[in-house]
């Protein structure tokens, strides 16, 4: 039997600014990608999407972006590599620590907006996303476009 796994971005609260229902939607999924601080969400909405995963039997994923607050991680940022490997690793720990309090565990890493498009074609920034990964649980799977350059 064929099966489809149903995605979507969650966590993305930001202190006193709610957005979505997240609760709702990862009732609704089969995996969500938690915000992991720097584009949206915070400890407190990272926390509670994986306590509503765990509930849920969703599988979480870290959804690292660019330390990008105002622009929602939709900003294609220069970065150097090693500032960009270490802001990964940041992310997904933080996460993976929250998920395991919530009884849940971090299953794959699917980077945010202008980060996901920016690995895509640039070799540099893609390079510095795999040594985060490769850092933190080289067996985490990273999800990608296809044909990307982070691929290859």
């Amino acid at each position: 039997m064929a099966t489809i796994d149903l995605n979507a971005d969650v966590g993305e609260s930001f202190g006193r600014w709610s957005l979505g229902d997240d609760a709702a939607m990862i009732g609704a999924v089969s995996s969500a990608n938690v915000a992991c601080g720097f584009h949206a969400g915070d400890a407190s909405t990272m926390y509670a999407a994986c306590l509503a995963a765990a509930q849920a039997g969703t599988a979480v994923g870290a959804h690292p972006g660019y330390r990008d607050l105002s622009g929602f991680g939709r900003r294609a940022l220069d970065v150097e590599p090693a500032e960009l490997t270490g802001e990964v690793i940041y992310q997904i720990g933080a996460l993976q620590s929250l998920a395991r309090a919530a009884g849940t565990e971090v299953r794959y890493v699917k980077p945010h907006g202008a980060l996901y498009n920016r690995i895509a074609a640039d070799p540099v920034q893609a390079q510095a996303v795999v040594d985060a990964l490769c850092a933190v649980d080289p067996n985490l799977p990273l999800v990608v476009l296809p044909g990307s350059v982070v691929e290859q």
